[in-house]
């Protein structure tokens, strides 16, 4: 019994990160209806792991359920983008002031290693949209504070799945030079009002994109 439920939480697991992953990569679109039968088929799984897969799912609000049908993929307005966005200023904002305390050499030079491909020139947005995640996690993950790093991780999950749905081109791309000066000069006030600064900036952008 132990080995039979230990397997059910494994393809839970597995159909909840296929899922999770189309829904970032915005295979499955906002506003759209999904029902157990085709999302067990294309998983090539049951339905009961998929609907508790969706459950989850709906618990990170990605997914919201409808009534003896299936589940729907949550849609998007400029509210639900502006509030996601002052929702990362709090926590980003803590995080880059942590870091810019206490910061090491190695580790500033590891931030700006990261991000070297929004300064090339000949860097594509696909490298550039996978260098701006690594970096906001990597900071987050330098402050030391679990609970903040596991709720950017989902908020930064959203973030991606925006970057595809609305952001076609590289021009534009607000970096990250100013939060690492900060940081570098362990200034944590100016980390904090750069990267408030940095999130805003994006928020607007994206505003933008979203309402073109």
């Amino acid at each position: 019994m132990a080995r039979s439920k230990a397997n059910k939480l494994g393809e839970v697991e597995r159909v909840y990160g296929i899922l999770r992953d189309w829904l970032i990569a915005a295979r499955l679109r906002p506003g759209e209806f999904l029902s157990e039968a085709d999302l067990a088929a294309r998983c090539r799984t049951s339905r009961t792991p998929v609907r508790e897969a969706c459950t989850r799912l709906m618990q990170d609000r990605w997914l919201s359920r409808i009534p003896r049908k299936g589940f729907m993929v949550a849609p998007l307005s400029v509210r639900d983008i502006v509030e996601m966005y002052e929702y990362r200023r709090l926590l980003e904002s803590f995080a880059a002031e942590r870091v810019a305390e206490f910061a090491s050499r190695s580790q500033i030079e590891e931030l700006r290693a990261i991000v070297a491909p929004e300064n090339d020139p000949n860097a594509e947005l696909p490298a550039i949209l996978s260098a701006n995640q690594r970096f906001h996690a990597r900071l987050s993950e330098l402050a030391g504070n679990q609970r903040v790093t596991g709720q950017l991780s989902l908020t930064l999950a959203y973030v991606s799945r925006l970057d595809t749905l609305c952001t076609q081109t590289v021009p534009g791309w607000i970096g990250h030079g100013q939060i690492l000066e900060a940081i570098e000069s362990h200034h944590p006030a100016e980390a904090r009002q750069a990267m408030a600064a940095h999130i805003d900036l994006s928020r607007d952008k994206m505003v933008k994109l979203f309402s073109a």
